[in-house]
């Protein structure tokens, strides 16, 4: 039988971690494939799954293996209370490609254009999986698959498609870009085939981004307040999209 904490060793590089309870039942639910999985109180994390996670509780049962503290800390960058972490197989880039690019599309793709925070990255990955969107397209530099984003993610990456990609690779369909010179949302009706875009908080929407957009869209806001954070904004559009 293979030592999980050599299997650990080997998987460690390409893996995703997944640090957490949550993160786990959620990677699992959504049939990420988890080669070894480890706990510092293996009773307590099966008693958690009984409570909240029966669904998830057998492969639970078959992955995790008691290690010692000192063990479990040294494999994870930040101790998560439930003290539970696993490494997970990332997605193929293919497939995911395979899917931003299907048509006729049933849910929107979000795009963060050249986002700056890792954790706001993650709670977008976050609320997109719960809207049950096709994907989480970024543009830029940041990673989408970066630890501190999967951890704001909470296991969500593997509920919808999340890549990096240029402006010119965006997928093709309407593209509605966020901005404050745009139309007011609560006038448009959006289709279940639409590109979301959403610039950075900070200097907002690239040129390249502008450029490539459809239409331009505003939230509703009060005068004199600049802007809503990034995750906020986009559980503002995707409530909207999915509005009867």
């Amino acid at each position: 039988m293979t030592d999980p904490l050599d299997h650990w060793a080997r998987l460690a590089g390409p893996a995703v971690l997944l640090d957490g309870f949550h993160a786990l039942k959620h990677a699992l639910r959504f049939g990420a494939e988890v080669p070894v999985a480890v706990t510092t109180d293996r009773a307590a994390a099966l008693a958690l799954a009984d409570e909240l996670a029966p669904d998830v509780r057998e492969p639970l049962a078959a992955l995790l293996t008691e290690v010692p503290s000192q063990t479990y800390a040294s494999l994870v960058p930040r101790p998560h209370p439930t003290a539970v972490a696993a490494l997970a197989v990332r997605p193929s880039r293919e497939a995911n490609l395979r899917e931003l690019a299907r048509v006729p599309r049933t849910a929107p793709i979000v795009v963060l254009d050249e986002p700056r925070n890792l954790g706001n990255a993650g709670a977008v990955i976050r609320l997109a999986a719960g809207f049950g969107t096709t994907g989480v397209i970024t543009t830029g530099t940041l990673d989408p698959w970066h630890p501190t984003v999967v951890r704001g993610g909470a296991g969500l990456h593997f509920a919808t498609a999340v890549e990096r990609l240029t402006v010119a690779e965006l997928p093709q369909g309407p593209l509605f870009a966020l901005d404050p010179e745009g139309e007011d949302i609560r006038a448009v009706k959006l289709p279940d085939d639409a590109i979301l875009a959403f610039g950075s908080e900070r200097t907002g929407l690239s040129a390249d981004l502008r450029a490539r957009a459809d239409d331009l869209l505003r939230l509703p806001m009060r005068p004199q307040v600049s802007s809503y954070n990034l995750a906020t904004s986009v559980a503002m559009t995707l409530f909207h999209w999915s509005a009867p």
